[in-house]
């Protein structure tokens, strides 16, 4: 039996400690905030109930999976639904289409949006795209990845490699395969679910409408929150132990490996194993003093941050005619938006893509009432000081209008709103500058080659979104069975 110290108590963080603790161990979380979840977290006010972190759930089998293993039915637990349509989107043309949960529906409804050709187009990028899946999926996404070389040792041949095709963009996929730029713009925006720029995400990132496609959009009642409650549950019902309000300022190690962590009072946790859940950046730059650290740390200093976020919640009075509990609005220019974000200048963007969650579940809003979740992209803090007074505010207010001119105007209708900003995220979660997914996905090595799960000082080990295989729910439990796979049974 080992010592094991986890540090951040995020969905990556607590999936490691449940599958460790159950394989035996000793296991104890510090976690800086005062609740465990990380960037799922959640806010409550006068009745109304919001996610702020993700708002949707693909691939649940992944977290089955994870709770079958660790010795309780996830269904018994949280209650998970279809959502349908899975998302409605608006196109600069006043145009929509309604993206159906079930797959068999999603050409009748590409048709009846924007003909049979592009509906056919279409099909045949998620025919490929599954393809990629079946490369990518089993073989790098569920295993330890290294390097490059383990990349090519797990590639069965150089016709996987050339499908892989690291050197195309989504982009280039949208112009070469596409005729109506609609579906250029949908595919653009499937680079942001990892924080990225479809001009420099690799092609292979068609995987990602495929996997939303192919497998369904779904959601917790009572907010997703509740998927890290239960996890938190399972493991307290482990034997792990939590201490909150407890940074971490430093991994510890000798010439053997790891030793532990130190806490903000200079207490130490003497460990044989640390498992980091903290952004990457941070830990290498931040926590760990190690030389055997230089290469992951000079990697990173490569690599391009991913986006942040600016989110509003607004309490709204009323029910909205014909909802949608996802909703997309399409800005004129979507090219602007990534020049905003990844640009020499970054600036909050001037009219951006705005995402809607509006989930239509009682528990979360008084009766007769809404909550919504509403995102832009947005640079992160440092590159904009999201904290200049009077800045969060006047944005907030344009994304409203913004919404308003798409025709989703809710002014009126406003009890009251909370607003959250690069800042507040890298404050309250510990991400550098407020990246959402730590590094994006801007060019092969950034998309395919994300930090190591097994970090070069003996014992040290990585999960989370910046760790392979990368950010989003599945995939940081993905991570977690990673880490847990290579740290063994006690």
């Amino acid at each position: 039996m080992a010592r094991v110290a986890v540090i951040g108590a995020g969905m990556g963080g607590l999936a490691a400690a449940a599958r460790l603790a159950r394989a035996g161990h000793d296991v104890t979380v510090f976690e800086q905030a005062a609740s465990h979840g990380g960037k799922l977290g959640t806010f409550q006010r006068d009745g109304f109930t919001f996610d702020t972190g993700p708002s949707l759930l693909t691939l649940p089998h992944v977290y089955r999976e994870l709770f079958a293993a660790t010795g309780a039915p996830l269904d018994d637990l949280v209650e998970i639904v279809a959502v349908e349509p899975t998302c409605r989107y608006r196109f600069p043309d006043g145009s929509e289409v309604d993206l159906p949960h079930a797959e068999e529906h999603l050409e009748a409804a590409l048709t009846d949006a924007f003909g049979l050709e592009a509906a056919l187009q279409w099909r045949a990028v998620l025919t490929d795209a599954e393809r990629l899946w079946g490369l990518v999926g089993e073989p790098v996404l569920q295993n330890p990845l290294g390097g490059v070389r383990d990349l090519l040792r797990r590639s069965a041949s150089v016709r996987d490699l050339m499908a892989i095709a690291p050197w195309r963009t989504l982009r280039g996929v949208g112009e070469r395969r596409f005729t109506d730029p609609r579906l250029r713009m949908l595919l653009d925006r499937y680079a942001t679910y990892s924080g990225s720029d479809p001009r420099r995400t690799p092609a292979l990132m068609t995987v990602v409408p495929f996997i939303e496609q192919r497998f369904g959009g779904w959601y917790v009642r009572g907010g997703l929150r509740r998927l890290g409650d239960a996890l938190y549950g399972r493991c307290l019902d482990l034997g792990v132990r939590f201490r909150f309000d407890a940074p971490v300022t430093a991994v510890e190690s000798a010439g053997g490996g790891v030793t532990g962590v130190r806490l903000r009072d200079g207490e130490r946790h003497a460990a044989e194993v640390v498992v980091s859940d903290v952004d990457a950046e941070h830990l290498y730059d931040g926590l760990l003093t190690d030389k055997r650290a230089h290469r992951p740390r000079r990697m990173l200093r490569k690599t391009q941050p991913s986006l942040s976020g600016f989110v509003l919640l607004l309490a709204l009075r009323g029910r909205t005619p014909d909802p949608a509990h996802h909703r997309v609005l399409f800005p004129a220019d979507y090219d602007d938006e990534f020049d905003s974000l990844f640009g020499r200048h970054p600036r909050p963007v001037p009219d951006p893509a705005v995402y809607i969650c509006a989930p239509d579940d009682p528990a979360i809003a008084p009766e007769g009432d809404e909550a919504w979740f509403v995102l832009v992209n947005a640079p992160r803090q440092g590159d904009v000081d999201w904290t200049e007074p009077g800045l969060a505010d006047s944005y907030a207010d344009r994304v409203l209008r913004i919404m308003a001119e798409r025709g989703v105007d809710v002014r009126d209708r406003l009890r009251w709103r909370e607003i959250r900003t690069p800042a507040d995220w890298a404050r309250e979660t510990g991400a550098v500058g407020g990246s959402i997914y730590g590094s994006s996905s801007n060019g092969p090595r950034a998309a395919l080659l994300r930090p190591a799960n097994r970090a070069p000082v003996p014992g040290l080990f990585l999960v989370g979104g910046s760790a392979h295989p990368g950010g989003g729910l599945p995939l940081v439990a993905m991570s977690a069975r990673i880490v847990a796979r290579l740290v063994g049974p006690a």
